[in-house]
């Protein structure tokens, strides 16, 4: 893996000792074996890291914690809850995050599931596995993706000071609990999923609540229009 990675420079000078790690040398192989046995993994090799590619160590200001891919193909981009731009109708708990930021910020995203502008203004969209198996949710859970995205979420927690961490339901919740609440902002409510949106993520406003802390840190908001 580490010889063919294409990460963004602060990121790769944080990260670089990772993917000598045994267990990653491991996921590399499962991966390699995955794609001999004919599985289509989604996102693209070149969309893997596109969270880290897209929001440099030294910009984050937000994070967004996900959980896996969408495996249908042609939707995941490497964004956590984003899709391509031509993705119509949207998936369900991306609707539910927009109804939100309609509710709260009055801005209208219905129209795309595109999060990228997000993601360059400091939102890192990070799932906890970065790959999947076409039509197969959680596929590659418990392969080692989540030691490296842990490893990520440490860094950013040690390394850096005033992020806004937005937790949506029980899986983001625990992945990030060690997260110092005395350095950072930590958003918590159910998750956006229509099996759960109506427990308290609707009206949970993470939006406005992140632009007010940032800006009492003397931090630009995010514009969350897409």
């Amino acid at each position: 893996m580490k010889s063919k990675i294409k990460l963004e420079q602060s990121w790769l000078e944080q990260l670089e000792d990772e993917f000598d790690q045994p267990y990653m040398q491991q996921l590399k192989q499962y991966l390699m074996e995955q794609k001999a046995n004919g599985k289509n993994i989604l996102p693209k090799n070149s969309l893997w890291f596109n969270a880290l590619n897209s929001t440099p160590f030294d910009k984050v200001k937000v994070v967004i914690l996900g959980q896996d891919p969408y495996p249908t193909a042609g939707h995941a981009h490497g964004l956590c809850f984003s899709v391509m731009p031509e993705v119509k109708p949207l998936p369900k708990s991306l609707v539910n995050i927009n109804t939100e930021l309609m509710e709260d910020l009055q801005i209208d995203n219905m129209h795309s599931g595109y999060l990228q502008p997000w993601s360059e203004q400091g939102v890192l969209l990070l799932n906890a596995v970065l790959t999947v198996e076409q039509g197969n949710s959680n596929a590659h859970q418990g392969q080692g993706w989540e030691q490296f995205t842990d490893k990520i979420i440490h860094l950013l927690n040690d390394k850096k000071e005033n992020l806004v961490f937005i937790l949506w339901g029980a899986y983001a919740q625990k992945k990030g609990v060690f997260i110092d609440q005395k350095k950072h902002f930590v958003i918590k409510s159910p998750h956006p999923s229509p099996l759960s949106a109506y427990r308290g993520f609707f009206g949970s406003k993470p939006f406005s609540q992140a632009n007010n802390y940032l800006q009492k840190a003397d931090l630009q908001g995010i514009d969350w229009q897409v």
